[in-house]
């Protein structure tokens, strides 16, 4: 099966079960690969890595919509963006272009952790807001396509650089 929904890049097509994906992301267990291995493309890498954390988290989004009436479930998210705050944070570096240099791509991913485990405002104790999810869902949507363009934004800007 292929799953164009999933592809960060139109070309690009995944060719297992999206869950499998998501249970080896949440378990560590995927390699980690960056996209180019240029120092020209360390953007790139990190605008990539992100994107890779907005289809988990658009999974996990689904995933908590999908559970919106199972009793005792809760809400699962993923934390990205506090981890990539705390790589640049970190780094010695004082400009931006040398805090994205010497990240280590490696140790930059996203983790699906439990939200709110301990609290629940329903009583059959699901933590899950259909609402809150919808907006969510369109925030993430959103980001994800800001990435997009910020992908194609640097390959423009490498293209006219070539020319």
């Amino acid at each position: 099966k292929t799953y164009n929904s999933c592809c960060f890049f139109k070309k690009r097509i995944l060719y297992w079960n999206p869950a499998f994906l998501f249970y080896r992301i949440h378990k560590g267990f995927r390699k980690e690969k960056m996209m180019f291995q240029s120092n020209v493309f360390n953007y790139v890498n990190v605008l990539d890595k992100a994107a890779d954390a907005c289809w988990l988290r658009n999974y996990a989004i689904g995933n908590n919509l999908a559970n919106v009436d199972t009793p005792g479930y809760k809400r699962q998210d993923v934390a990205f963006e506090s981890v990539l705050k705390q790589a640049l944070g970190h780094s010695s570096a004082k400009s931006m272009d040398a805090k994205v240099s010497s990240l280590d791509m490696g140790r930059l991913r996203a983790e699906v952790y439990t939200d709110y485990a301990g609290f629940s405002y329903r009583l059959d104790k699901n933590n899950v807001d259909v609402d809150n999810e919808g907006v969510m869902l369109a925030e993430n949507q959103l980001k994800y396509q800001g990435l997009m363009t910020s992908v194609k934004q640097e390959f423009n800007n490498l293209q006219m650089v070539m020319k």
